[in-house]
């Protein structure tokens, strides 16, 4: 987690406002949803995983100050393209948060946590389409499974997004 932590944390440090809110044409998303999409995602499954609610709340949004105030999972990219932050220094101190409380929560957690069953078959339906349904074993999906759906595989999906648009707004990716 902390590598690709890392890389969030190299991206955000080299790129400024304009750069996370530019708008390459009509129809493509900008870096501001990818980097907001995530960080609130990853924020939000740490309920699901830990039971802890999400850092994210009014006084986050009114200091951030994102077009959209959610993570846009249940809304089209039609609405999403016009996602955009207001605050880049409130996010990527909104982000240094979220990030310290997953690792905090993984520094404390046992081995024998990674095999509690978060969600069992047959799944609701706003899980039974994901990705992590399709991981997940014969029990369910186990905490080990969120984890690396939820946040490690959906953070490098978004990374891979995020250095192509950085090429798009004249900068360059991050890693070889």
């Amino acid at each position: 987690m902390r590598a690709i932590f890392s890389l969030y944390e190299d991206a955000t440090a080299t790129m400024n406002l304009s750069h996370v809110n530019y708008q390459e044409r009509d129809g493509v998303l900008p870096i501001a949803f990818s980097l907001f999409h995530i960080i609130n995602m990853i924020d939000a499954s740490l309920m699901l995983l830990n039971g802890k609610p999400p850092l994210w709340n009014d006084e986050w949004a009114a200091r951030v100050s994102p077009a959209i105030k959610d993570h846009g999972k249940h809304r089209t990219v039609e609405e999403m393209v016009h996602q955009q932050i207001g605050d880049y220094d409130a996010f990527k101190h909104y982000m240094t948060e979220v990030f310290a409380r997953v690792e905090s929560w993984l520094g404390e957690l046992s081995p024998a946590d990674l095999d509690r069953v978060i969600f069992t078959r047959p799944y609701p339906p706003q899980i039974a389409s994901t990705y992590s349904a399709r991981v997940g074993g014969p029990a369910g999906i186990t905490v080990l499974d969120g984890l690396e759906c939820w946040i490690y595989q959906h953070a490098l999906r978004h990374m891979g997004e995020i250095e192509y648009a950085r090429h798009l707004a004249g900068l360059r990716g991050m890693t070889s």
